[in-house]
């Protein structure tokens, strides 16, 4: 009765703390929004309050994947539903902008009409307030949930619970670090947050050993593998990356430092410099790609006062030949300059933020460079590491020294490379594994002509 009451009471304190953290949350948006248009957010389908899109017919399977690298790791899942029940509505959702725009490409033919209605409808999630996540599953109804990764939300799996929509956590993780957050802050919260949760289907068995010390049922967690190793790249991709290319000066080569942070692109611009000053018979093109699209300004104007010379993406046209940083200061150009570059660099990695997505340079056959803050996929860095596709750095220096050797021994970059891709063919399939797992949370196939109904 005790824990009972005390959970409650973490939970209201919890909602508190939201609703007192939101107007800073809608200005930051609606500020962001104004700013570049390119990075709106909905902010009434964030609150639950505009009305839905769907129009009768049978409750969705609904999938959440929060930004760009979860909403393209989710393909081979949002493949496999289709495949399984061609008539059964899918609804993504999405936290930010970038995952949005992100989405509208990526499944620009899933969301066109077929038969008089979506295949696929997109929208953003709720905020994580008992208001907003009520409304939404008024307004959409779902059957199921399937929540990709480390998404926890108290308010949200108490609201599915209430409503009688099953969830489940999909190539689910948990660091180190969140499980020592978690249990240092409301263990009890999270405990009945994860006994809300039908079935964790984990990346690794490191990953539900954790969620079972946080207090997930062992017979809850399975391990389905992570969705990421099942990166398909958009067939467009060959003649994107040839158009960027054509820009660059024949024979230049090319480096890239994609998803970087603040306090990490000086280091990056560090290694630049010390390449510049070095033995190469000629000084390769850095094309820098920010994590964060607001701060494009920011970082265009650091890297003039290091006294770089600097051309934007936006701008167009040929590259110069004296052009020594090149910044990309748009969305969904990262994936096509890793296509033209001869060695990666992953951001997130040398600032203790936890790294990004690794797979995408490796999925290319590049060699991957990255620095030792790996906590947010720990696994896949492992498996890329002890196949030598990818190399630690620890700062500018160290990032410096590892490129100029890529760059001097072409052979020893290509075997690299084959490395990363023959790491990523080997872990392909989770999300075939991880619809197997799910089967039993699965609604009932639908025939034509037939009604569906929530019952699995």
């Amino acid at each position: 009765m005790f824990a009972g009451g005390l959970r409650l009471m973490l939970q209201g304190l919890y909602t508190l703390l939201l609703r007192l953290l939101l107007p800073l949350v809608l200005l930051r948006l609606w500020w962001s929004g104004r700013a570049n248009p390119a990075l709106a957010v909905n902010l009434g389908e964030r609150l639950a309050r505009r009305k839905t899109q769907r129009r009768g017919g049978l409750p969705p399977i609904w999938i959440h994947a929060v930004s760009v690298g979860e909403v393209q790791a989710v393909a081979g899942l949002l493949r496999g539903l289709r495949e399984r029940d061609p008539q059964r509505p899918l609804l993504l959702t999405m936290a930010t902008a970038t995952g949005h725009q992100r989405a509208r490409t990526l499944y620009a033919t899933e969301l066109a009409a077929t038969s008089g209605r979506a295949a696929l409808r997109l929208r953003y999630a709720p905020f994580d307030l008992p208001g907003a996540v009520r409304r939404f599953l008024q307004q959409e109804q779902p059957c199921l949930a399937l929540i990709l990764e480390t998404e926890l939300w108290p308010n949200l799996l108490r609201a599915c619970q209430r409503a009688a929509v099953p969830v489940a956590l999909v190539s689910a993780r948990l660091s180190e670090r969140s499980l020592r957050r978690y249990r240092s802050l409301a263990p009890g919260l999270m405990q009945r947050s994860l006994q809300r949760i039908a079935s964790l289907v984990v990346q690794s068995q490191d990953d539900a050993a954790r969620f079972i010390a946080l207090g997930a049922a062992p017979s809850q967690v399975l391990v389905g593998g992570n969705l990421k190793f099942d990166l398909q790249l958009p067939p467009d991709l060959p003649q994107r990356a040839a158009s960027l290319q054509s820009r660059v000066s024949s024979g230049r080569w090319v480096w890239v430092a994609g998803s970087t942070h603040a306090g990490e692109e000086l280091q990056v611009l560090q290694a630049q410099r010390l390449l510049q000053a070095g033995t190469l018979a000629a000084v390769p093109l850095l094309v820098m790609a920010p994590r964060h699209p607001e701060r494009f300004a920011a970082v265009a104007a650091s890297i003039l006062r290091e006294g770089f010379v600097l051309q934007r993406h936006s701008d167009g046209g040929a590259i110069a030949a004296d052009t020594q940083v090149l910044l990309v200061d748009t969305l969904g150009d990262l994936l096509a300059w890793y296509a033209c570059a001869q060695v990666v660099f992953v951001g997130g990695s040398l600032v203790p933020v936890g790294g990004h997505n690794l797979l995408e340079p490796a999925a290319l056959g590049r060699p991957v460079l990255s620095g030792p803050a790996q906590f947010n996929s720990p696994d896949a860095a492992r498996l890329l590491t002890a196949q030598g596709a990818l190399q630690m750095v620890a700062d500018g220096a160290e990032l410096a020294a590892a490129l100029q050797n890529l760059f001097e021994d072409r052979l020893a970059a290509g075997r690299r490379g084959a490395a990363g891709e023959a790491v990523l063919e080997a872990n392909r399939g989770a999300a075939q594994r991880s619809l197997a797992l799910l089967q039993p949370l699965l609604p009932a196939v639908v025939q034509d002509g037939a009604t569906g109904s929530n019952v699995a």
